[in-house]
């Protein structure tokens, strides 16, 4: 949730990074296709409120890394605006919905297959336009993430890649599917250097 995801803030805050955490409706109350909406959503309200903004960077892990992702594939003209987005984080991230399907976990998403194939990234990547040509994708994942998201992001990363986006893979050694993100909080972790490194490389 948005209240919990305040402790990664404080390294980017500290280097005059402006942190938005945005929150949606989750299952059962939230519908996968409200969920897209609620944080594509998010970001046009945010461009148009904030006018100034030079550049966003999105990032997200796990439900939040599928959202962003989707994020990446939004038609802008159906929201009227035009985010700059520059950079997106995507760390240990559900890209194929598909799956999900037959599992526990779609008790509460109740996702049809067709719900499941609308929203899942994997699916959606769009050839990339100059913008997004300059946007600098990181697909990160744990060592000890399950095989099905270490697939599922090393498929996506290639399928990014292949339709022309700017993508690099972070294979990281000694975490798992938790402790990938819960390390964000630590000035010396390499994805929050990287993170870091993002807005002053662009």
């Amino acid at each position: 949730s948005k209240d919990e995801s305040g402790f990664a803030a404080p390294p980017l805050v500290s280097r005059g990074v402006a942190v938005v955490a945005v929150g949606y409706d989750t299952a059962p109350k939230g519908h996968m296709d409200a969920m897209v909406l609620q944080v594509r959503r998010s970001l046009a309200f945010l461009v148009e409120r904030y006018s100034g903004i030079r550049g966003i960077y999105l990032c997200g892990h796990s439900a939040g890394a599928h959202l962003a992702a989707m994020v990446l594939s939004t038609d802008w003209t159906e929201y009227g605006v035009a985010p700059d987005i520059k950079g997106a984080v995507l760390v240990s991230g559900v890209y194929d919905l598909e799956p999900i399907l037959h599992t526990y976990v779609n008790d509460a998403l109740n996702m049809s297959r067709e719900v499941a194939q609308r929203n899942s990234p994997m699916l959606c990547v769009t050839p990339a336009a100059p913008a997004a040509a300059a946007c600098k994708v990181l697909v990160a994942v744990a060592q000890h993430d399950s095989p099905e998201f270490r697939r599922q992001s090393q498929e996506y990363g290639q399928a990014l890649r292949a339709a022309g986006w700017s993508v690099s893979l972070l294979d990281l050694a000694g975490v798992d599917h938790f402790d990938i993100i819960e390390k964000l909080s630590e000035e010396s972790y390499v994805l929050t250097q990287v993170r870091e490194e993002l807005p002053s490389s662009l």
